[in-house]
């Protein structure tokens, strides 16, 4: 029931606009009473429901830094028992605890937002927002009213928009009404490691996840489309894949992670065997990246983050016409990589991956499109402290 309703006031746009006025106003009554804590930071991750991305990077970062040691740390969660983090407070969001908490605290660090649809940020509250890829789909303003994908009513209130290069820069000042000087092209916090992984590293992770030495590692990420979803509003995914016919072809030397993004990863059912695994759930999508020696998508940004470590590339377009015209797309990937609209072309693909032309396309990709990584952490702690430092 609880997960209909978030789906309803997300997607329903009249019952929205009721929860973002009635929000609004309770939010402003509630300030009237909450006294701000300069001692205070708040993280939250994917709306609460992951411990990883950006948000950890910099708190990672932060454990490590002296300059942060008197302050409270603070992370919010959808269900707080699934989580265990070395230091600091949990809360459950969507409560009155996490409401006065985000009114409190004196910086809000986040991958997506923190006002949970609403608008209330205080002006003692430095906003700082890693996001949580690279646009490839349309965001914000730039999407189409005739959609189904959601947008806020709330303006943009980020002091700090962190970015990995000037397209992803150019495309969030406009499409999320950011102010230029609010931007800063320092890439992002999560991805630092893989500037720093070395074939040891994967070695060392291909045994924690008792993948075979010997075999090659394809890691399979589809993202989700906001068009296909089952009556009660659950996202699901049809994928045009016969993964027998993948055994067949290829179980002799390759492994598949299949990842699935979290809007459908319950409702599908994949067979998880030694073949195909089922890594939906497992924490550490970092792990499975660098692990793997091919990425497989479609039109997620996780190609921008993965071209950093110039592996090859593969893009199964096999429905590219209707999510362009469905969803909207700021460019065609298919320009760039080398891609498959069907099953056979995708093996043929897979097995030809080795080829040096590929990983050439995946450098020129990142070097057109990914122009700052590596020390996005700890930059971002220079920009927390500094701003906390001028404002006294």
């Amino acid at each position: 029931m609880k997960k209909y309703l978030f789906y309803i006031v997300k997607y329903v746009k009249w019952i929205y606009s009721l929860y973002f006025y009635m929000g609004n106003l309770f939010m402003r009554l509630l300030k009237i009473f909450v006294k701000p804590d300069d001692k205070l930071i708040l993280f939250i991750s994917f709306g609460g429901r992951k411990f990883d991305d950006s948000p950890k990077a910099i708190y990672d970062e932060m454990l490590q830094d002296s300059r942060f040691k008197d302050y409270k740390l603070v992370w919010a969660f959808t269900d707080p028992t699934k989580f265990s983090i070395p230091v600091g407070e949990k809360i459950k969001t969507d409560t009155l605890t996490y409401f006065i908490t985000a009114l409190k605290a004196r910086v809000w660090i986040t991958n997506s937002t923190v006002e949970r649809g609403l608008s209330f940020k205080g002006k003692h509250t430095l906003y700082f927002n890693t996001w949580h890829g690279t646009p490839l789909k349309k965001m914000g303003e730039d999407i189409s009213q005739n959609t189904k994908s959601f947008r806020g009513k709330g303006k943009a209130t980020y002091d700090v928009f962190l970015a990995q290069g000037e397209y992803e820069a150019e495309v969030f000042s406009r499409a999320f009404k950011i102010d230029n000087d609010k931007i800063y092209v320092i890439g992002l916090p999560r991805n630092d490691v893989y500037s720093a992984y070395t074939k040891e590293s994967c070695e060392i992770l291909k045994s924690k996840l008792n993948i075979p030495r010997d075999k090659k590692v394809v890691l399979y990420a589809p993202t989700f489309r906001e068009y296909e979803a089952d009556a009660a509003g659950q996202r699901t995914l049809s994928i045009p894949v016969n993964f027998e016919n993948l055994r067949k072809r290829l179980s002799d030397d390759w492994v598949v992670l299949f990842r699935a993004h979290y809007e459908v990863a319950k409702a599908l059912k994949i067979q998880d065997d030694e073949f195909i695994r089922d890594m939906s759930s497992y924490p550490s999508l970092e792990d499975l990246m660098i692990v793997s020696d091919v990425l497989i998508s479609d039109y997620s940004s996780m190609f921008f983050d993965y071209s950093v470590m110039h592996k090859p590339m593969l893009c199964f377009a096999y429905d590219y016409e209707r999510y362009a015209k469905e969803r909207g797309m700021y460019f065609d990937i298919r320009e760039y990589l080398p891609f498959a609209s069907k099953e056979s072309e995708l093996l043929r693909l897979i097995e030809d991956s080795d080829k040096v032309e590929y990983s050439h396309a995946t450098k020129r990709f990142q070097e057109k499109f990914v122009t700052a990584y590596g020390t996005a952490a700890k930059q971002s702690l220079n920009l927390i402290y500094q701003s906390l430092e001028s404002l006294g």
